[in-house]
């Protein structure tokens, strides 16, 4: 349990994040905690015939997915954190309960099927309400996860950085804070009240409540800190003459695959939803010549807890200081199109596209999982569209293409010159190496120094003020050529 003093909880480390289960008040708290292991029953609701009910949390896209694909994504979020699976269900909801999500038959239906199979968890494969949650446990006997609960789970598994540990420990706390729904009067901390007989005082759930709340203002001035670092960080970035391209997509749509490939790194892959959650640069050269800082980015997926969002709000933002976006897709997956519609949703959400007109180059990874005449069919649709690059990060096809891409686009608005400095500009040529890329460098015996430079929109009229070029000198073709 959180600490109920005010005085007692500021003694708690910074470092010492309460888990998930610690914080549930549904159920005892020594028996939530998800262990790996556990025996596991995944649930997917189909919502079919009760359309006319806004379920909360709900994809904008869930009828584009079958049933079957999207309890596949919920059995891989649940071995994700190693849970073992003893059995699956797809429920249809004939007609929604606000108490129980389902009828009472229904209930205990699947409560005889739980006994059977000896489950100890349930996975749910939409969003709870706490009462939902409370009342699902109460009469099934085991832990309910709901998906919000389960994605929290795994990113407080993956999370390695401080960082990214506070802002699931953050998104945790919020999450709990709205399932603290059972009044525990029978444990009040005192007595209130003037009268004859004194009203209840502070009760534990209200204790529970002002707890998690003082933690959460912790986590959240800890993470404006975060914020301004991260500002600093893209300022200091600002400052090397190197584009930003942003990898983004669905979980497990092949990112890090493709960001290893282009950059040499070792950041971890995984047949896995999240096998990685915090962001990494790293200065790559691109085949053609290019270089960029090449970031990679937490995986999206459908119904991404809002909670999540709000907390990795500075890890996202990362997105809008791109100069260019390569949205990674799974061509493969039969749900891709749904897949990218999530994407672009968040991308839109945190303001790509109108107030950051970023552009964004489709990236359709894994080709080399398609049949032959699919493969052509992608082709021929790739052949057709300049934003649409069709690769196999694993299988290293593509990838001379996709760098022309790449190029093609952050080049769009920059400059090419060659420029002859002599050894007393030492300071220019300082201010060159700056802010501009040098492609090429040759040093003549009398110490003058030949350089083919390439100048990005923001530094192209002061370069031209500083060496008296005029545009007329632009070497653009002559390179293309």
């Amino acid at each position: 349990m959180l600490p109920t003093d005010i005085d007692e909880l500021e003694n708690v480390p910074e470092d010492n994040f309460e888990p998930l289960a610690e914080l549930d008040a549904n159920v005892d708290v020594h028996d939530i905690e998800t262990v790996a292991g556990d025996h596991c029953f995944v649930m997917q609701l189909d919502f079919s015939k009760v359309k006319s009910v806004k379920i909360t949390g709900q994809s904008d896209h869930a009828d584009m997915r079958s049933m079957e694909s999207q309890l596949e994504e919920a059995i891989g979020l649940a071995e994700a954190i190693d849970l073992k699976i003893v059995a699956t269900s797809i429920t249809r909801v004939n007609k929604f309960t606000p108490a129980t999500m389902f009828g009472k038959g229904k209930v205990e239906e699947l409560g005889k099927m739980l006994n059977k199979h000896r489950a100890q968890l349930v996975v749910v494969n939409t969003v709870l309400t706490p009462v939902q949650q409370r009342n699902l446990e109460e009469a099934w006997g085991v832990k309910v996860l709901d998906r919000t609960g389960l994605i929290l789970e795994i990113f407080g598994a993956r999370a390695e950085t401080k960082e990214g540990k506070l802002q699931v420990a953050l998104a945790n706390l919020n999450y709990q804070r709205g399932r603290l729904v059972r009044s525990w009067t029978h444990l009040e901390r005192q007595r209130g009240g003037t009268g004859f007989i004194g009203g209840p005082g502070e009760t534990q759930i209200e204790s529970d409540r002002r707890a998690i709340q003082v933690r959460i203002s912790k986590l959240e001035k800890q993470l404006a800190q975060v914020k301004r670092t991260r500002g600093l960080h893209r300022t200091a970035r600002k400052k090397v003459p190197y584009p930003i391209v942003a990898l983004v997509g669905y979980t497990n749509a092949g990112k890090s695959s493709l960001f290893n490939v282009l950059s040499g790194a070792d950041v971890m892959v995984k047949d896995m939803l999240f096998a990685t959650l915090d962001p990494t640069m790293r200065q790559v050269e691109l085949p053609t010549g290019l270089t960029v800082i090449m970031s990679d980015t937490v995986g999206f997926i459908s119904n991404l807890p809002h909670e999540l969002v709000a907390a990795f709000r500075a890890t996202l933002e990362e997105v809008l200081e791109a100069d260019l976006i390569l949205h990674i897709e799974d061509i493969a997956h039969n749900d891709h199109e749904a897949q990218g519609l999530d994407v672009k949703m968040i991308l839109q959400g945190l303001g790509v596209g109108d107030e950051y007109p970023i552009p964004i180059v489709r990236v359709w990874n894994k080709t080399d999982l398609l049949s032959g005449e699919d493969r052509e069919a992608v082709n021929n649709t790739a052949a057709e569209d300049n934003d649409i690059i069709p690769i196999s990060a694993v299988k290293s096809i593509g990838l001379h293409e996709l760098s022309k891409r790449i190029e093609s686009v952050l080049q769009k608005d920059h400059h090419f010159y060659k420029l002859q400095l002599s050894p007393a500009r030492g300071a220019e040529l300082a201010w060159v190496y700056r802010h501009c890329q040098v492609k090429q460098r040759d040093d003549l015996e009398d110490g003058t120094i030949d350089l083919n430079v390439m100048v990005d929109i923001k530094h192209h009229e002061q370069f031209k003020n500083k060496f008296h070029v005029e545009l007329g000198l632009d070497m653009r073709e002559e390179w293309e050529k």
